[in-house]
């Protein structure tokens, strides 16, 4: 893929760094916990309150930021082309921000919808794989390609039907839980018995690099992978396989924290997602299957330079800040959500270090996470473990700014495959380590359930 020239970077960056001038609508006088992101966090509650820049950026910073924006955004094609070629010949979607809509979560497909939604199957095989990873099915690899350039045949398509559970609140009011069950249909060659299927909805991508910058210590230092205070909450590390220094690190990012770093984060989508070639992942996602094309381009299909932009943007995605943070209802519904110990792995303050974008260093930040893997129990298990994670761990996904998840994407859903409608039912399928938690919850009265989901969203 050709390199940005310098002379379209510049004229971009000036044009956008105009654009975000006048996007910004920051005050620093507000207490420090309604200031979600430290002094990068914006003051928005709209439909583009995931798409600013970070308050601090300077100058050259959001001339970066925008440029990454259009890179972020753009749509790539089949080689051979002028420009962004390289898609496929598998693929998924076509460019990043069409799975993170306005940079939140994907839109979740009903059956029969094509799946241009940002939600996808992961898939693998039982047992452990190269680099203690996942073992990929032959013949598809660790994800189902939906899609396929002119003249390939997709790896399958996705069928969705649901199951349905109700929960009876201690008051008697009932809420009917719907749970999507995907099936992969009309494939290119037979699926192998035994294949593990796991739903992923394209998480939100703001704030990654505050918790990119978040010491490793610090979050080691919450895990409590034997329970030795015996508070039945867990919490371990998922240490997983770094390209680059070819060893085993600590994952941040995922529902599982497959990843440890924005970058190589940057790059499995846009190898797994895509079908884009990188120098962390040189071969076409389809080596080795029968409907694979090679040799379309002697070089990869996205250099570092794009890499890094595709990172360094949502990077530096600011968090909107906190809103109605002093109405009563809010203030008492915060006091549950700590009595109900929620708070112990919905951690609500880190602080960042030292860190390559100096905007982001040293923040106090309130994501309400611990980054830490965790038992959610039998409901929620995908039953496909990836690294140190079981089927039934996921990673504590942060909080800040998911009150405004419905404003930005009104067709979206809340936990890894997007079943819950609201952040009520996305409570209620907690269980595992969170039982105990959920059952507080279910026990309240209306009043108080209220007041917990007035909290949540004023985050």
């Amino acid at each position: 893929m050709k390199h940005y020239s310098i002379l379209v970077t510049i004229i971009l960056g000036i044009i956008l760094t105009n654009s975000a001038c006048k996007k910004e609508d920051n005050t620093n006088s507000e207490p420090e916990n309604i200031l979600a992101g430290g002094e990068t966090t914006i003051f928005s509650s709209g439909p583009d309150a995931y798409t600013f820049p970070s308050a601090n950026l300077n100058a050259e910073e959001i001339n970066k930021h925008f440029v990454a924006d259009a890179a972020f955004a753009q749509h790539f094609v089949s080689a051979p082309a002028e420009n962004f070629d390289g898609l496929g010949p598998l693929f998924n979607q076509n460019s990043c921000e069409s799975c993170h809509t306005r940079n939140g979560r994907g839109i979740v497909p009903e059956n029969g919808q094509d799946f241009n939604s940002g939600l996808l199957l992961r898939m693998s095989m039982a047992g452990v794989g190269e680099y203690q990873g996942i073992v990929p099915v032959p013949g598809f690899g660790g994800q189902l390609q939906n899609k396929a350039i002119f003249s390939v045949q997709p790896e399958g398509k996705i069928s969705i039907t649901e199951t349905e559970k109700i929960i009876t609140y201690l008051d008697g009011e009932e809420v009917t839980l719907r749970k999507p069950v995907f099936t992969v249909t009309e494939t290119y060659i037979p699926l192998p018995a035994g294949v593990l299927l796991s739903p992923r909805i394209a998480p939100p991508v703001y704030g990654l690099g505050l918790l990119e910058a978040v010491p490793e210590a610090s979050i080691l230092a919450l895990a409590d992978e034997n329970d030795v205070d015996n508070d039945g909450i867990s919490g371990k590390p998922n240490m997983v396989w770094d390209i680059p220094s070819q060893s085993m690190l600590l994952g941040r990012f995922g529902w599982k924290a497959e990843q440890p770093s924005a970058l190589q984060q940057s790059a499995g989508a846009a190898h797994d997602d895509m079908g884009l070639t990188s120098h962390y992942f040189p071969e076409e996602h389809c080596v080795g299957q029968d409907n694979c094309q090679e040799g379309l381009q002697t070089e990869y299909d996205v250099d570092a330079e794009t890499l890094e932009m595709f990172a360094f943007y949502f990077q530096t995605l600011a968090v909107p800040a906190r809103r109605n943070y002093t109405a009563t209802d809010v203030i008492r519904g915060e006091e549950l959500f700590v009595e109900a110990k929620c708070a112990t792995c919905h951690v609500p303050k880190l602080t960042t270090d030292n860190f390559s974008i100096t905007a982001l260093e040293h923040q106090p930040i309130y994501p309400y996470t611990d980054l830490l893997l965790h038992d959610m129990g039998e409901d929620l298990s995908d039953e496909r473990p990836v690294f140190s994670a079981s089927g039934s761990e996921w990673r504590t996904p942060p909080l800040w700014g998911i009150g405004l998840t419905l404003v930005v994407n009104p067709k979206t859903g809340f936990l890894h495959d997007g079943r819950a409608k609201t952040l009520e039912e996305a409570i209620l399928w907690h269980g595992g380590e969170a039982e105990t938690a959920k059952n507080f919850f279910t026990n309240l009265s209306k009043t108080d359930r209220e007041a917990v989901l007035a909290f949540l969203n004023s985050l």
